[in-house]
């Protein structure tokens, strides 16, 4: 009768021990995937700092340019002022707070599109070299801001993956651990531009 106890009571302990184990290691492993994705969205942040540092000498450098067009640079200021505004951290990515990031974001794009464009009829200001300059970085930075939410969306992928899986998913929920949102595509993304000559 005491032996059994005492086996019992062993395979108690030793149930108890490894969930608690597995528990420990659930638990890591959805904070390393957690930290991850904090890595990511300060890197997509930084990229889009970069490019939001380069605007403010591109419209320096075109304001230079005589009888440039003046609202094509206050909506690009705009638009710049209005993406700076919308920051918040990786433990606030919601749905809405994504969204608004993304708006703010593609605005700041559709502005520098349209300046790109207009510039087309300045010779000069096409020819100056602070202006390549410029504009050779913008498409860096445009491609390290792709590069940057694609690694972000990635590590979102990873983490929703390991929160929303049996039986991680009930360990994640009590310990505050929620899926979080990733970039989309822009509206309209899905159809291939018309081009005309």
């Amino acid at each position: 009768m005491k032996g059994t106890r005492n086996v019992t009571l062993l395979v108690i302990v030793g149930l108890l021990l490894i969930l608690g184990v597995w528990g420990c290691n659930g638990y890591n492993g959805v904070v390393k995937q957690d930290e991850n994705v904090k890595k990511a969205w300060n890197n997509v942040n930084t990229e889009y700092q970069k490019r939001s540092d380069l605007v403010g000498n591109l419209v320096n450098t075109v304001k230079g340019a005589a009888n440039f067009e003046q609202e094509t640079l206050t909506r690009l200021v705009e638009a710049r002022a209005k993406a700076t505004s919308v920051n918040f951290t990786a433990d606030q990515l919601t749905p809405e707070n994504i969204a608004k990031f993304q708006q703010a974001q593609t605005q700041i794009s559709g502005a520098l599109s349209r300046l790109l464009a207009v510039v087309e009829n300045y010779p000069d200001l096409k020819a100056n070299q602070n202006f390549l300059q410029l504009q050779g970085q913008l498409e860096g930075i445009e491609n390290d801001v792709r590069n940057s939410r694609k690694t972000f969306n990635e590590a979102i992928n990873t983490y929703n993956t390991k929160v929303r899986s049996f039986p991680m998913n009930i360990l994640a929920g009590m310990f505050g651990f929620k899926a979080k949102e990733g970039f989309k595509a822009d509206e309209g993304a899905e159809k291939a531009p018309k081009v005309q000559f």
